[in-house]
Protein backbone atom coordinates (compact mmCIF):
# COMPACT_ATOMS: atom_id res chain seq x y z
CA UNK A 1 0.00 0.00 0.00
CA UNK A 2 1.36 3.40 -0.95
CA UNK A 3 1.51 6.11 1.70
CA UNK A 4 -1.31 8.65 1.69
CA UNK A 5 -0.41 12.33 1.87
CA UNK A 6 -2.74 15.24 2.58
CA UNK A 7 -1.65 18.53 1.02
CA UNK A 8 -3.46 21.58 2.41
CA UNK A 9 -3.53 24.78 0.35
CA UNK A 10 -4.95 28.28 0.80
CA UNK A 11 -8.19 29.76 -0.54
CA UNK A 12 -7.22 33.36 0.20
CA UNK A 13 -6.74 35.44 -2.93
CA UNK A 14 -6.12 39.08 -1.93
CA UNK A 15 -3.76 40.82 0.49
CA UNK A 16 -5.63 44.04 -0.22
CA UNK A 17 -7.65 45.44 -3.10
CA UNK A 18 -4.52 46.08 -5.16
CA UNK A 19 -2.49 43.00 -4.30
CA UNK A 20 -3.53 39.50 -5.35
CA UNK A 21 -2.09 36.51 -3.54
CA UNK A 22 -2.75 32.80 -3.10
CA UNK A 23 -0.51 29.76 -3.14
CA UNK A 24 3.11 29.98 -4.32
CA UNK A 25 2.91 27.56 -7.20
CA UNK A 26 6.40 26.03 -7.04
CA UNK A 27 5.93 25.16 -3.36
CA UNK A 28 2.93 23.09 -4.30
CA UNK A 29 4.14 21.79 -7.65
CA UNK A 30 7.64 20.77 -6.64
CA UNK A 31 6.37 18.92 -3.58
CA UNK A 32 3.48 17.32 -5.46
CA UNK A 33 5.80 16.01 -8.16
CA UNK A 34 8.33 14.67 -5.65
CA UNK A 35 5.57 12.80 -3.81
CA UNK A 36 4.02 11.47 -7.01
CA UNK A 37 7.38 10.18 -8.25
CA UNK A 38 7.72 8.36 -4.95
CA UNK A 39 4.38 6.62 -5.44
CA UNK A 40 2.43 8.44 -2.75
CA UNK A 41 -1.34 8.82 -3.02
CA UNK A 42 -2.03 12.56 -2.76
CA UNK A 43 -5.20 14.37 -1.69
CA UNK A 44 -5.41 18.17 -1.99
CA UNK A 45 -7.67 20.05 0.40
CA UNK A 46 -8.24 23.66 1.44
CA UNK A 47 -10.18 25.44 4.19
CA UNK A 48 -13.24 26.04 1.99
CA UNK A 49 -12.66 23.52 -0.77
CA UNK A 50 -12.91 24.41 -4.44
CA UNK A 51 -10.28 26.48 -6.17
CA UNK A 52 -6.98 27.44 -4.58
CA UNK A 53 -5.83 30.68 -6.24
CA UNK A 54 -2.27 30.83 -7.56
CA UNK A 55 -0.26 33.94 -6.70
CA UNK A 56 0.47 35.50 -10.11
CA UNK A 57 3.92 36.52 -8.89
CA UNK A 58 4.80 32.85 -8.47
CA UNK A 59 4.43 32.06 -12.17
CA UNK A 60 7.32 33.30 -14.29
CA UNK A 61 7.57 33.28 -18.08
CA UNK A 62 10.01 30.38 -17.92
CA UNK A 63 8.09 28.34 -15.34
CA UNK A 64 8.77 24.64 -16.01
CA UNK A 65 5.90 22.78 -17.65
CA UNK A 66 5.93 20.12 -14.94
CA UNK A 67 5.16 22.82 -12.37
CA UNK A 68 2.52 24.57 -14.48
CA UNK A 69 0.79 21.25 -15.05
CA UNK A 70 0.13 20.85 -11.31
CA UNK A 71 -2.23 23.86 -11.36
CA UNK A 72 -4.97 21.46 -12.42
CA UNK A 73 -4.89 19.87 -8.95
CA UNK A 74 -5.70 23.26 -7.41
CA UNK A 75 -8.92 23.80 -9.35
CA UNK A 76 -11.25 21.67 -7.23
CA UNK A 77 -9.81 20.88 -3.82
CA UNK A 78 -11.67 19.06 -1.06
CA UNK A 79 -12.97 21.11 1.90
CA UNK A 80 -11.00 20.46 5.08
CA UNK A 81 -14.17 19.47 6.92
CA UNK A 82 -14.41 16.39 4.71
CA UNK A 83 -11.03 14.90 5.68
CA UNK A 84 -9.61 13.31 8.81
CA UNK A 85 -6.08 12.55 9.95
CA UNK A 86 -6.89 8.86 10.32
CA UNK A 87 -7.13 8.53 6.52
CA UNK A 88 -3.57 9.76 5.90
CA UNK A 89 0.02 9.04 6.83
CA UNK A 90 1.30 12.64 6.63
CA UNK A 91 0.33 16.26 6.02
CA UNK A 92 2.19 18.83 3.92
CA UNK A 93 1.50 22.58 3.93
CA UNK A 94 2.91 24.61 1.02
CA UNK A 95 2.95 28.37 1.42
CA UNK A 96 2.16 31.57 -0.36
CA UNK A 97 1.04 34.74 1.40
CA UNK A 98 -2.58 33.56 1.24
CA UNK A 99 -1.87 31.05 4.00
CA UNK A 100 -1.17 33.89 6.44
CA UNK A 101 -4.85 34.81 6.29
CA UNK A 102 -6.76 31.52 6.33
CA UNK A 103 -4.45 28.98 8.01
CA UNK A 104 -3.72 30.31 11.53
CA UNK A 105 -7.30 30.55 12.84
CA UNK A 106 -8.85 27.59 11.05
CA UNK A 107 -10.12 25.26 13.78
CA UNK A 108 -10.33 22.20 11.53
CA UNK A 109 -6.73 22.68 10.38
CA UNK A 110 -5.58 23.10 13.99
CA UNK A 111 -7.37 19.86 14.89
CA UNK A 112 -5.79 18.02 11.95
CA UNK A 113 -2.31 19.19 12.88
CA UNK A 114 -2.79 18.08 16.49
CA UNK A 115 -4.15 14.71 15.36
CA UNK A 116 -1.32 14.11 12.88
CA UNK A 117 1.38 15.16 15.32
CA UNK A 118 0.05 13.26 18.32
CA UNK A 119 -0.34 10.15 16.17
CA UNK A 120 3.38 10.33 15.32
CA UNK A 121 2.60 11.11 11.69
CA UNK A 122 4.74 13.43 9.59
CA UNK A 123 3.85 17.14 9.67
CA UNK A 124 5.68 19.31 7.14
CA UNK A 125 5.38 22.91 5.98
CA UNK A 126 7.40 25.32 3.88
CA UNK A 127 7.75 29.12 3.63
CA UNK A 128 4.44 30.64 4.84
CA UNK A 129 2.88 27.18 5.27
CA UNK A 130 4.12 27.08 8.89
CA UNK A 131 1.62 29.89 9.60
CA UNK A 132 -0.78 27.01 10.28
CA UNK A 133 1.45 25.91 13.15
CA UNK A 134 0.93 29.23 14.95
CA UNK A 135 -2.64 28.24 15.78
CA UNK A 136 -2.03 24.58 16.58
CA UNK A 137 -2.00 23.35 20.16
CA UNK A 138 -1.47 19.89 21.60
CA UNK A 139 -3.97 18.09 23.83
CA UNK A 140 -2.19 19.50 26.90
CA UNK A 141 -2.87 23.03 25.68
CA UNK A 142 0.76 23.80 24.79
CA UNK A 143 1.60 25.26 21.38
CA UNK A 144 2.62 22.48 19.00
CA UNK A 145 5.83 24.36 18.15
CA UNK A 146 6.89 25.05 21.74
CA UNK A 147 10.42 23.76 22.25
CA UNK A 148 10.58 22.49 18.66
CA UNK A 149 13.29 23.37 16.18
CA UNK A 150 11.53 25.05 13.26
CA UNK A 151 11.99 27.54 10.50
CA UNK A 152 9.78 29.40 8.04
CA UNK A 153 9.74 32.57 5.96
CA UNK A 154 11.84 34.95 8.03
CA UNK A 155 11.02 38.48 9.13
CA UNK A 156 13.96 39.72 7.05
CA UNK A 157 12.63 37.97 3.95
CA UNK A 158 9.19 39.48 4.60
CA UNK A 159 10.73 42.94 4.74
CA UNK A 160 12.46 42.15 1.44
CA UNK A 161 9.08 41.49 -0.18
CA UNK A 162 7.80 44.88 1.15
CA UNK A 163 4.61 43.04 2.16
CA UNK A 164 5.49 42.95 5.86
CA UNK A 165 3.26 45.94 6.61
CA UNK A 166 0.25 44.11 5.13
CA UNK A 167 0.64 40.85 7.02
CA UNK A 168 -1.56 40.04 10.05
CA UNK A 169 1.69 39.15 11.86
CA UNK A 170 5.31 38.32 11.11
CA UNK A 171 5.73 34.57 10.98
CA UNK A 172 9.20 34.25 12.47
CA UNK A 173 8.32 36.55 15.35
CA UNK A 174 5.08 34.69 16.08
CA UNK A 175 6.79 31.28 16.11
CA UNK A 176 9.43 32.62 18.51
CA UNK A 177 6.69 34.06 20.77
CA UNK A 178 5.11 30.60 20.92
CA UNK A 179 8.34 29.11 22.24
CA UNK A 180 9.74 27.60 19.06
CA UNK A 181 13.50 27.39 18.60
CA UNK A 182 13.63 29.26 15.31
CA UNK A 183 16.60 28.46 13.09
CA UNK A 184 17.17 30.59 10.01
CA UNK A 185 19.62 30.95 7.15
CA UNK A 186 20.48 34.01 5.03
CA UNK A 187 17.62 35.41 2.96
CA UNK A 188 16.49 33.27 0.03
CA UNK A 189 18.85 30.39 0.77
CA UNK A 190 17.74 26.77 1.08
CA UNK A 191 17.18 25.75 4.69
CA UNK A 192 15.32 22.85 6.32
CA UNK A 193 14.79 21.91 9.95
CA UNK A 194 13.82 18.39 11.04
CA UNK A 195 12.69 17.85 14.63
CA UNK A 196 11.36 14.32 14.86
CA UNK A 197 8.29 14.13 12.63
CA UNK A 198 8.08 17.92 12.26
CA UNK A 199 9.75 19.22 9.09
CA UNK A 200 9.86 22.90 8.13
CA UNK A 201 11.49 24.87 5.33
CA UNK A 202 12.33 28.55 5.05
CA UNK A 203 11.29 29.75 1.61
CA UNK A 204 10.42 28.68 -1.96
CA UNK A 205 14.06 27.73 -2.51
CA UNK A 206 13.69 25.11 0.25
CA UNK A 207 10.71 23.19 -1.14
CA UNK A 208 12.56 20.34 -2.85
CA UNK A 209 14.83 19.84 0.16
CA UNK A 210 11.82 19.78 2.51
CA UNK A 211 10.07 17.30 0.22
CA UNK A 212 13.09 15.00 0.21
CA UNK A 213 13.33 15.09 4.02
CA UNK A 214 9.59 14.41 4.16
CA UNK A 215 10.07 11.33 1.96
CA UNK A 216 13.05 10.22 4.03
CA UNK A 217 11.06 10.36 7.28
CA UNK A 218 7.80 8.97 5.84
CA UNK A 219 9.40 6.18 3.81
CA UNK A 220 7.60 3.85 1.44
Amino acid sequence: MSKKVLMVVTNHEKINEDTPTGIWLSEFGEAYNEFKQHGYEITVASPKGGQSPVDPNSVSEDEPTEILDTKTYLEDTLPLDSVSASSFDAIFLPGGHGTMFDFPDNEKLQQLLRDFYESDKVVAAVCHGPSALTGATLSNGEPLVKGKRVNAFTDAEEVDTTLDQHMPFLLESKLRELGATFQSAPNWSEHVEVDGNLITGQNPQSTVAVSKEFIKVLGQ
